[in-house]
């Protein structure tokens, strides 16, 4: 991987196995969105940064090569060969076809925090709204910068969302996730929930951790494994993926979630997680289980 520094830009040349609608739009994270020349400009880990593609390179614009290093080279993924994953996935027709569709995904290394909270959020929600209410939580109650004249803001902290009410969240119009909110904002910020500890155990032991939280379940706790700690072996069932599977592996009858989650594991294993992206970005291409 060639990095260079070209005025105020980062430059990642000749890199492959990266596409921005494909990382951005997959449902993985919702700080990141479009602008009209194609770029992507989002918040993580206190920094903006707006990214677009030049031919095969990867450009970080209005940044530097401490935040690269620091930030961005991480939260992108952009040690890892994703041309050597693909491989071991696409083994069977499917696979193959919704690598194809998905080629340029790559799963964000995203802070475990702001992870928990987005999809506390994300439960019976849909996108646009649940990108909005979280650009409310972080316009009122997150820390403001400025980036390429703009002013952004930081994810809050769980101190600042614990010292809060139900009345002041009111704002972001989270509707019954509210108190999910507050409660695991109390709860981390007190250390009754230690993510410090979550992030070291297993995948197993750190599910059950999570499943402890007020307004996690099975799917939320799946989704936080994977985006907030990077356990690939994580696969997310939520009704579209369930539909999804049923489709593609069961002949279109209907299973149980466990009966997915166990030929998941079996089929994918260390993989699911990166396996349910490209087979949610192929099924959603392609209106499969709609």
């Amino acid at each position: 991987m060639k990095i260079y520094e070209h005025k105020n830009d980062i430059v990642i040349a000749d890199q492959s196995d990266f596409e921005l609608s494909d990382i951005f739009d997959c449902g993985q994270c919702f700080r990141f969105n479009p602008n009209a020349d194609g770029s992507y400009t989002g918040t993580a880990f206190g920094r903006t940064i707006r990214i677009s593609k030049r031919g095969d390179d990867i450009v970080l614009h209005s940044t530097s090569i401490s935040d690269f290093d620091l930030i961005w080279r991480s939260f992108l993924d952009l040690e890892r060969d994703y041309s050597e994953i693909k491989d071991r996935l696409g083994t069977d027709d499917v696979m193959s076809e919704a690598v194809r569709y998905g080629e340029g995904i790559r799963i964000l290394n995203q802070e475990l925090w702001e992870t928990m909270i987005s999809f506390i959020i994300s439960a019976s929600n849909n996108i646009p709204r649940i990108k909005k209410i979280i650009e409310l939580l972080c316009a009122n109650f997150g820390t403001a910068h400025t980036y390429e004249g703009r002013i952004y803001y930081s994810f809050p902290t769980p101190e600042m969302i614990a010292s809060l009410d139900l009345s002041d969240l009111s704002v972001i119009r989270a509707g019954f996730r509210d108190k999910y909110i507050l409660d695991c904002a109390r709860n981390v910020a007190s250390g009754a929930i230690d993510l410090d500890a979550i992030r070291f155990m297993t995948t197993p032991h750190a599910k059950e951790a999570l499943l402890s939280i007020r307004g996690v379940g099975n799917k939320v706790s799946d989704c936080i494994l994977l985006f907030g700690l990077s356990r690939f072996d994580s696969f997310p069932i939520d009704v579209w993926i369930k539909r999804v599977m049923e489709h593609c592996y069961f002949s279109g009858t209907v299973q149980s979630i466990q009966t997915i989650s166990d030929f998941a594991n079996e089929k994918f294993g260390d993989l699911g997680g990166i396996a349910q992206q490209y087979l949610f970005f192929y099924a959603r291409e392609n209106k499969i289980g709609v």
